[in-house]
């Protein structure tokens, strides 16, 4: 009538950008310290159901989806900078 209840034209999906709590971006490869399920140092990964982290003590795999913080929307993680990642791999 007045056009109060018109439906919009398109919907715009919100693109999650996968971040750890300081805000650098991660990849898939990246090391970082989870801060949930204690997982400790953890590796991203890309498998046939979509990214998980991988714990290096225990091997157990998370899902990306269950590491979100709900009030910044980035992941529970810490990444480690890439010349950490070489010194504890030659340890």
């Amino acid at each position: 009538m007045f056009g109060l209840f018109k439906k919009s034209g398109k919907k715009k999906k919100a693109v999650r950008v996968l971040a750890d709590l300081d805000g650098n971006a991660l990849n898939v490869s990246d090391h970082v310290i989870s801060l949930r399920y204690e997982l400790g140092e953890c590796l991203i990964l890309e498998t046939e159901s979509g990214l998980v982290y991988k714990s290096l003590k225990s091997g157990k795999q998370v899902s990306w989806a269950k590491m979100i913080d709900a009030s910044t929307d980035r992941q529970k993680v810490k990444k480690i900078p890439k010349s950490e990642n070489i010194d504890i791999q030659s340890s």
